[in-house]
């Protein structure tokens, strides 16, 4: 991957860092964007930051190319895309910013399970008006580099709350429409030999879910560097065109490519049929 340049939104924690990290580690040009530059900045919001990210990143064989960014304004992901576009490539684009997750919790009281007419609407425009606007902004932005090239993927991560509910009625409709960005964007850029998917994980050891690591099974789980090299893998398939519109699960096709994660583990798909019995 060392002649790859890829873009990673929302990577100074979570999936995105972990996405970025592996992307790194096979030797990529990596930019990230994120809101936090500093751990000092945080102000109570989940650890992680861009400077963190660069610091554990200054061991990897990659080079990381930092952005810091707020993709809830249009102007700042627009001037991040300008950077880019000053370079004249990018073969691999990951929309993952994602603020969703933020705020479940308030004065409190748990609010992410209430029934959709009990939402607080800044979780519309959270999910809605940042994640998924941003994710469409940037894709559109650079597109014509892909298109240039006659080569490129744009991945939409996603989640199986696009087809089945899972806790929150906001949620799903903001992954089924990531779902159906991937598979419009391909169907425009199929002519231009450049992919675009869906692509869904496990269950990911995020920051989060280890600070809460007593209310799950983990026994399945995922690094957040694990996504990251599927990606890879997906970048290096000469099959990718013929997988562009589609929704794909990280853990499947690590299991195609023979992909372990960082701890050696083979990590086991969800199927639609685990949701569609629990």
């Amino acid at each position: 991957m060392k002649d790859v340049i890829a873009l990673v939104t929302g990577a100074s924690r979570g999936v995105g860092r972990g996405i970025a990290l592996a992307l790194l580690a096979e030797g990529a040009t990596v930019h990230v964007t994120g809101r936090t530059r500093s751990e000092a900045s945080l102000e109570g919001i989940r650890a992680g930051s861009l400077e963190g990210l660069e610091l554990e990143a200054a061991d990897l064989p990659g080079r990381v190319v930092i952005h810091q960014c707020d993709h809830s304004k249009d102007t700042e992901t627009e001037r991040v895309a300008e950077e880019i576009r000053a370079g004249n490539r990018l073969d691999i684009l990951v929309n993952n910013a994602w603020p969703g997750y933020e705020n479940m919790v308030e004065d409190g009281d748990f609010t992410w399970p209430r029934a959709f007419w009990e939402q607080p609407l800044w979780r519309w425009d959270a999910m809605m008006g940042t994640a998924l606007r941003a994710a469409f902004m940037m894709s559109r932005a650079v597109a014509p580099l892909m298109i240039s090239a006659q080569r490129g993927l744009i991945v939409n991560i996603s989640f199986w709350a696009g087809q089945f509910y899972d806790g929150n009625a906001i949620y799903g409709m903001a992954k089924a429409a990531a779902d159906k960005m991937a598979a419009d964007f391909a169907h425009d850029l199929r002519p231009h030999h450049v992919a675009a998917v869906a692509l869904y994980p496990g269950l990911v050891r995020t920051e989060a879910v280890m600070q809460n690591a007593e209310y799950f099974d983990l026994s399945n789980s995922e690094s957040p560097q694990f996504i990251g090299h599927v990606i890879s893998g997906l970048w290096r398939d000469p099959a990718l065109v013929s997988k562009s519109g589609k929704v794909l699960v990280a853990a499947e096709l690590g299991q195609e490519y023979d992909i372990a994660d960082i701890n050696g583990y083979k990590p086991v798909p969800l199927t639609a049929a685990d949701f569609a019995k629990s």
